[in-house]
């Protein structure tokens, strides 16, 4: 059940563009709030609510250093969306390489029957 809970908070943070921009600046190192939000048209209370829902998900930790509120990525959170998302690639996969086999039988098959040898 806490994993499911993980897996939704990871998929919700990552549903929104602006959320997954921050993600993505995080990647170059810790920055403060301001800088997160500066690339987008918002207010800093805007960008503070994107990023309090990448904390609850457990993505950024924040830390206050005097006034600066300073963000870190926290990407083991989604290695559970990974493994979520391997599980239906391996999946599908299965499922695509009979079909693959199939569509090569029947395509022998009708080109034996066309064969006028």
């Amino acid at each position: 059940m806490v994993e499911h809970a993980i897996l939704d908070a990871v998929f919700h943070a990552l549903s929104d563009g602006t959320r997954r921009s921050m993600l993505r600046q995080l990647t170059q190192g810790e920055t403060t709030v301001g800088d997160l939000a500066a690339p987008h048209p918002m207010s800093l209370a805007a960008a503070s609510k994107h990023i309090r829902v990448l904390e609850d998900a457990g993505l950024v930790r924040r830390e206050i250093r005097g006034r600066n509120h300073i963000c870190r990525l926290e990407a083991a959170p989604m290695h559970a969306g990974q493994e979520w998302i391997r599980h239906f690639e391996r999946f599908w996969t299965e499922r695509l390489d009979v079909l693959e086999a199939l569509l090569i039988e029947d395509d022998k098959a009708k080109g034996e029957q066309n064969d006028p040898d």
